[in-house]
């Protein structure tokens, strides 16, 4: 590492906390800095992915600021060797983040979430004449009135006219196609709006359309979407998707969900291949061509948290090896969730089997783990998540396309019983 600009890395690097929390100010604007003064010491966007390969070698060593700072100098230098018009729309939904919301004076969960992802939007594409951005925040029925909340913040702290608070009833009222087969809010667990916002999104044509779509909370930096936005173009694809376990991915995860984040990927592989070059389906960080959002946003069957599959899925089935995947840096935002399972990985499993039978020819193998997921209940899920097979929580997720020696009878002996 004896580049001018991992020399000043490795010189800051001991500086530097070992993780962040991007809802800190100073610690946001400390990785602005670093990413400004990486931008200011090369245009060469080589250079740049050598670094990330490089630091991500030995990246228990450095700071997540550091990794992040590469990842959002990356995206800053991709918008600006940008030649052509681009319009981005942002879509997330907002679900009890009543206190999320909120500035962390005034709540300790404060984020200033809607604020901060405004600011980064501004800074990613500031005075660059070729790139235009709006933002729908869709309220998914929130008891709290998190969409309330959202347009008084913005009515009173915005001045720009480009962000728009949208409500899942509103659809579901007027029995928008969008909404189908929702009857209401309560059907909804995040899919609903998210598909909601996207529609609205390309009701209107604009030259360049890409609609992206992420999480209410701060865990990944907006900054970072340009890389998205350059693989879409750069490798004419219909999406580009963030992805966390990348080789260069960073992400700092808060919690024991590994093991059951490696079984719930080995399950879902065996149900749908066609996705196999894909690992973290999960990920708030996707972002679609509009004509591709336009293909895909009518008709889906899932609206709760496995409605990112659903939306891959079709994508792939319109154009094989579409969807690019792009290694993010990001910390887990655990503070305030707003589900009391953040991660439901059963409800998951359950809707990734719908989606098998809707959408995919039937195999024998396929068949034999979609009906043991059916068969699955709270408590059998409880017992195999206490007792998954060694070789899947010790194996690389990203080999669960190749490695299939888990069957359902391992599975079932797992659970007892």
């Amino acid at each position: 590492m004896n580049s001018p600009i991992a020399s000043y890395l490795t010189e800051i690097n001991p500086t530097l906390p070992t993780s962040i929390t991007l809802t800190n100010e100073n610690d946001l604007k400390k990785v602005l800095e670093i990413a400004e003064k990486i931008a200011t010491m090369t245009d060469s966007m080589a250079e740049l992915e050598g670094l990330e390969n490089q630091f991500a070698e030995q990246k228990d060593d450095f700071s997540l600021m550091i990794h992040l700072g590469i990842k959002l100098a990356k995206s800053k230098l991709a918008v600006n060797q940008n030649n052509n018009k681009v319009h981005l729309s942002v879509v997330f939904a907002i679900y009890n983040e009543n206190n999320r919301i909120k500035t962390l004076k005034e709540h300790p969960h404060g984020e200033d979430f809607l604020m901060k992802k405004i600011s980064q939007l501004e800074w990613l594409f500031e005075g660059n004449e070729n790139f235009s951005w709006d933002m729908y925040v869709v309220d998914d029925g929130c008891p709290e009135h998190s969409g309330k909340i959202a347009q008084q913040i913005l009515k009173e702290r915005y001045k720009g006219n480009n962000v728009e608070v949208h409500f899942l009833k509103d659809a579901i009222d007027k029995r928008l196609p969008i909404s189908l087969p929702l009857h209401n809010t309560d059907e909804s667990r995040k899919g609903g709006s998210i598909e909601y916002g996207m529609w609205l999104a390309v009701q209107k044509d604009r030259p360049g359309h890409i609609v992206f779509y992420t999480d209410a909370d701060l865990s990944i930096h907006l900054g970072q979407v340009g890389i998205l936005i350059d693989s879409i173009h750069k490798d004419n694809l219909d999406a580009a998707i963030g992805s966390r376990r990348e080789d260069t991915s960073v992400f700092i995860k808060k919690g024991a969900h590994n093991t059951r984040d490696k079984l719930f990927i080995y399950l879902w592989k065996r149900l749908i291949p066609q996705l196999n070059y894909i690992v973290d389906t999960q990920c708030g960080f996707k972002s679609f061509t509009a004509s591709t959002v336009k293909k895909i946003i009518l008709g889906t069957i899932e609206k709760q948290f496995a409605f990112d599959i659903e939306l891959l899925l079709k994508t792939e089935t319109f154009r094989h090896l579409s969807i690019g995947k792009v290694a993010i840096a990001g910390a887990d935002s655990v503070e305030a969730f707003t589900t009391t399972d953040p991660q439901p990985y059963l409800d998951m499993l359950k809707s990734t089997v719908k989606m098998y039978h809707k959408y995919l020819a039937e195999t024998d193998e396929a068949n034999e783990f979609a009906l043991f997921i059916e068969n699955l209940d709270r408590e059998k899920w409880d017992r195999l998540v206490d007792n998954i097979p060694e070789t899947i929580a010790d194996g690389d997720p990203n080999d669960f396309d190749k490695f299939n020696v888990v069957k359902v009878s391992d599975l079932e002996a797992a659970i007892g019983g």
